[in-house]
């Protein structure tokens, strides 16, 4: 399910957007104060709402901070209709924001475009054991030393990391890296793996796990 976390220091909008986003289906988190935003627990929310004017910390101070921790959307949630405002706003990290007074529709449809647009691929780092992605830079490193992996062995291990737990066969694989109308065959896939695999053996390693007669998943 997925899960929206809403700041602001007016009760009575924090509980109208409950209502109108969990008919939607999504699970909502409410936080009236941002000084008890627990950033390490940030991570579980796929959108966050934000208001501007908050007593103890603003959304703009509060956004800058958490920005770097976070790859979600959030979306400011303001009474101030400013362009320069609202410039702020974005250029500090926000992906958009909505004015109050705001409709019900809006706001669904603002944070169900925003949502969908999640499909695409995340911004900055993912850690994964001792292993760390640096997904701007497609890079991957293992205990603090990066590894020399090719295009297409970089794409493997970030697209099996980013879904882990979920198994793929070859050919899923295949169509992933290489396209719909790639030339390549699922042999290559087998051939990339035992190379990623080789890389990984001098830290002791071996992160991505046969599914006998189905395919492969990161562990």
């Amino acid at each position: 399910m997925i899960k929206i976390l809403a700041i602001d220091d007016d009760q009575g909008i924090l509980e109208l957007i409950r209502r109108a986003l969990e008919r939607e289906g999504y699970a909502v988190t409410l936080l009236n104060d941002p000084l008890k935003v627990e950033t390490e627990k940030l991570n579980q929310y796929q959108l966050i709402l934000l208001d501007v004017m908050m007593p103890g910390m603003d959304g703009f101070r509060l956004c800058r901070e958490i920005r770097e921790q976070v790859d979600c959307p959030i979306l400011f949630v303001t009474a101030k209709t400013e362009e320069s405002d609202l410039m702020k706003g974005l250029g500090i990290g926000g992906d958009d924001y909505i004015t109050k007074p705001f409709g019900i529709g809006e706001l669904r449809a603002r944070v169900a475009a925003h949502l969908r647009r999640e499909n695409r691929e995340k911004k900055h780092i993912i850690t994964l054991g001792d292993v760390r992605f640096s997904l701007q830079e497609k890079k991957i490193s293992c205990q603090e030393t990066e590894l020399m992996l090719t295009k297409s062995e970089y794409s493997i291990c970030e697209y099996l990391a980013l879904n882990r737990g979920q198994v793929f066969s070859k050919e899923r694989i295949l169509e992933h890296v290489f396209g719909f109308d790639g030339e390549s065959s699922s042999s290559a896939i087998t051939e990339h793996i035992k190379n990623i695999r080789a890389k990984f053996q001098q830290f002791d390693r071996n992160p991505i796990e046969t599914v006998w007669g189905i395919g492969y998943r990161w562990k």
